[in-house]
């Protein structure tokens, strides 16, 4: 499940609640947070087919920590 981003999620991620946070190029606020699973990535790829975009790549950038950076950068 995707959580969108607020100062909720945020501080969630900071307590280490979630192994993932999604960003996308040239943002500096997250698009949200997850676990990182399967059903994770089919609803990325959903949200990105129902925005319009052809294709969804991820660019995944492990922690320190074990948690993972996914920054999702979408083709139209």
């Amino acid at each position: 499940m995707i959580h969108p981003y607020s100062n909720e999620t945020q501080t969630r991620w900071d307590h280490g609640d979630f192994k993932v946070q999604l960003i996308q190029p040239n943002n500096t606020r997250p698009i949200g947070f997850c676990d990182g699973s399967a059903a994770d990535l089919a609803e990325l790829q959903q949200m990105a087919e129902s925005e319009g975009a052809d294709e969804m790549r991820i660019e995944k950038k492990s922690l320190k920590t074990g948690r993972e950076i996914w920054t999702l950068h979408g083709g139209g």
